[in-house]
């Protein structure tokens, strides 16, 4: 909404500042009546109005759309934005074409004040438009993508005029100048595709059966609701150094969520079952547990034995 603004605010600026320099240079009055005919800027805010409600009705009428097939939904998506763009664009050139219709001289100096306006006034802004136009031809990543940008990983929900909209993992609405992707590499986990792959480790003592506690891991995977089977996985084992002299077995299973909506929710759910059996085959975690011993004879200080 605010770049909306800034946008109407910069073509007004342009028109008034054109108008400034017409009667400087003591051009004829009427062309610029002509141009500030208050009809034709009524029919103008009008258009303008109608094109902000149409673009909100239909990117709803697509997002619903998208909502009902989720296999097309990526498409839908992506397609709800480029048809925002094209309402938009269309309102500008009938505004500018078929309401104001300024002569042709009127026209050549109406762009040159616009193109002065929007370099020194809007540059960032303009720069973010060209960006979100190259975002949607470039394609490094879409609406709906898994995407991790710096410190931010979340779904992208939006690419607009200016920015890029990625709601996190914990439901914050982050938006992103779309020039920072040009600039900064970016991540996407599932590339327009509806599945993504997820990557969980599990940690067991350096001495526990480590291939119990894969086949565990397998088993848990395959059988939750979430994964993908279409895809492999796959379950490796490690060794890993965990500070200090603590030494550990890692479980790595590696699969597909079949929906990236449910990325969290595989994971719960996929954590909790496994830890569920290796408290059941008796697998035990790297670290070890101590609490203090109670001893009675004041003279000596509380020593601290290990859990057995």
């Amino acid at each position: 909404m605010k770049t909306r603004w800034m946008l109407a605010l910069g073509a007004l600026a342009s028109v008034l500042a054109w108008c400034s320099t017409a009667a400087a240079q003591d051009l004829d009055p009427a062309v610029v009546g002509k141009l500030l005919d208050v009809n034709k800027l009524a029919t103008a805010a009008v258009i303008f109005v109608a094109a902000f409600i149409l673009a909100r009705v239909v990117g709803a009428m697509l997002e619903n759309l998208g909502e009902r097939l989720a296999g097309r939904r990526l498409l839908i998506k992506k397609g709800a934005s480029l048809v925002r763009f094209g309402i938009y664009i269309t309102a500008a050139l009938v505004i500018l074409l078929g309401v104001l219709r300024p002569e042709r001289e009127t026209l050549i100096a109406l762009s040159a004040a616009l193109a002065v306006t929007i370099g020194l006034a809007l540059k960032d802004l303009a720069g973010s438009i060209i960006a979100g136009v190259i975002i949607l031809i470039d394609a490094p990543f879409q609406v709906g993508d898994r995407v991790q940008f710096g410190s931010t990983y979340g779904e992208v929900v939006e690419i607009g005029l200016r920015t890029v909209k990625i709601n996190t993992l914990d439901d914050n609405l982050v938006s992103i100048p779309n020039n920072k992707f040009l600039t900064d590499a970016v991540a996407s986990a599932n590339a327009g595709a509806l599945d993504m792959m997820i990557v969980l480790d599990f940690l067991i003592g350096i001495d526990e059966d480590h291939e119990r506690a894969r086949e565990l891991v397998l088993e848990a995977t395959l059988t939750s609701k979430y994964v993908y089977l279409a895809k492999p996985v796959v379950v490796h084992v490690a060794e890993n150094m965990l500070g200090g002299e603590v030494y550990g077995t890692r479980i790595r299973s590696k699969f597909y969520v079949c929906d990236t909506r449910f990325e969290t929710a595989i994971q719960t759910d996929i954590t909790r079952r496994v830890k569920r059996a290796f408290r059941a085959d008796r697998i035990g975690s790297p670290y070890q547990k101590s609490k203090p011993a109670i001893h009675f004879d004041a003279d000596e200080p509380p020593a601290v034995s290990p859990l057995t």
